[in-house]
């Protein structure tokens, strides 16, 4: 057999074991689509050019001589380094193609023809084959390289992110990445259970630009349904009020007052006179209406204490509510901290502390069963054997 089970990947219990992927995807979204099946116990093998994947070297910051973008979307994989444009090398990946179950890549179309991707797909016609594309294939968009940024620019993302009399702005992390990972692991996941049903569903696509423009939901739906086009609200809700940050003394903190009877909470709470007084605001359509006089009523209020003594206030309260944390206060906070979402691996690179996945199995959360490797660092046994 080309392709033996990893023994890290045996008796596992995971749903997903036995599943056999190969990834010949780059940078993040097609490679989180690997991850996240290798994290529900999928055998993955990691096929990078003899370059390497262009994220390898996305830095700083950079631990183990690699970049921890690198890091972050490719543990629970091995990997091999392959020349597809050389013959042998090219019949030895093919045999790989023939024992997997699912294929993730996301070449260009130009890539395709160069490397006779094409070729592989008929090596495997069963396999549930996964690709990610910039834009839906055939259009002119589709043939042009992409990037996560280009996609919150391009899909409307940007257009409602950021204050409303400043610039459009990108969401600090790669959301048009991650939006369109997630629709191809659950395209990957249909796949494999329509071949159980002998259903003929097996080539898939997950588009960056139209995934991207899915995660605008009410901000689409608002526009395709009475034409209005959303606008920038900076931290305000399009929709609901108060549900954005508010000042204390010493800074800010959230409030996500989503409905009447929250709101009426939040009222009682403050026992203030002059907020108590306006029974208009009893109704979220009119404080949506009334929500730049309502914020500065409840900056007033909140203004009278710091931000620690009004988390306490509102901790029992029901009213939701949120300190508003860096990413270092993110993993400080004891629901993280104490947890059991961060796990310390070893790698080639050397030990390190990651995210494990979010997901719960029977009330458990599978752990990382190896880390990031190293470029080809697996090739002896699965290409060279």
């Amino acid at each position: 057999m080309a392709w033996p089970l990893d023994s890290r990947n045996v008796a596992t219990g995971l749903p997903l074991e036995g599943v056999r992927v190969l990834d010949f995807s780059r940078v993040l979204a097609g490679p989180l689509v690997g991850m996240i099946l290798g994290d529900l116990g999928a055998d993955v093998i990691k096929v990078e050019g003899p370059e390497g994947d262009p994220v390898r070297s996305l830095r700083p910051p950079v631990f183990g001589g690699v970049a921890t973008y690198y890091l972050a979307v490719n543990r629970n994989k091995r990997n091999i380094a392959a020349d597809l444009r050389d013959l042998e090398v090219f019949k030895a990946i093919a045999g790989l193609v023939a024992e997997a179950d699912v294929v993730v890549e996301n070449y260009l179309p130009s890539q395709i023809r160069v490397l006779n991707i094409d070729a592989l797909k008929e090596v495997n016609p069963d396999c549930v084959w996964v690709s990610i594309t910039p834009a839906t294939s055939g259009s002119e968009l589709a043939a042009q390289p992409s990037f996560d940024l280009l996609a919150q620019a391009r899909s409307g993302l940007m257009g409602v992110t950021g204050e409303a009399d400043g610039d459009p702005t990108k969401v600090g992390s790669p959301m048009a990445d991650v939006v369109t990972g997630l629709y191809g692991t659950i395209a990957a996941l249909t796949g494999l259970v329509a071949k159980l049903s002998d259903r003929p569903s097996r080539r898939f696509e997950a588009p960056l630009l139209e995934s991207t423009m899915s995660a605008l939901i009410n901000q689409a739906q608002g526009y395709l349904a009475n034409g209005v086009n959303p606008k920038r609200l900076g931290n305000d809700h399009p929709s609901i009020a108060p549900y954005g940050p508010v000042r204390a003394s010493d800074g800010l903190l959230l409030l996500a007052v989503g409905t009447d009877g929250q709101y009426a909470r939040l009222v009682e709470l403050l026992q203030d006179s002059s907020l108590s007084a306006r029974s208009e605001w009893e109704i979220n359509d009119q404080r949506v209406l009334d929500r730049s006089e309502l914020k500065s009523e409840l900056d007033r209020i909140f203004g009278s204490r710091d931000s620690k003594t009004w988390l306490q206030i509102l901790g029992p309260s029901g009213v939701p509510h949120a300190p508003i944390l860096d990413v270092e206060g993110a993993f400080l906070q004891p629901q993280i901290a104490e947890g059991n979402f961060v796990q310390e691996v070893d790698s080639s690179f050397g030990d390190f502390k990651t995210m494990r996945t979010p997901l719960l199995i029977e009330g458990e959360r599978p752990e990382i069963r190896r880390g990031p490797r190293q470029l080809g660092e697996d090739n002896e046994g699965l290409l060279n054997s």
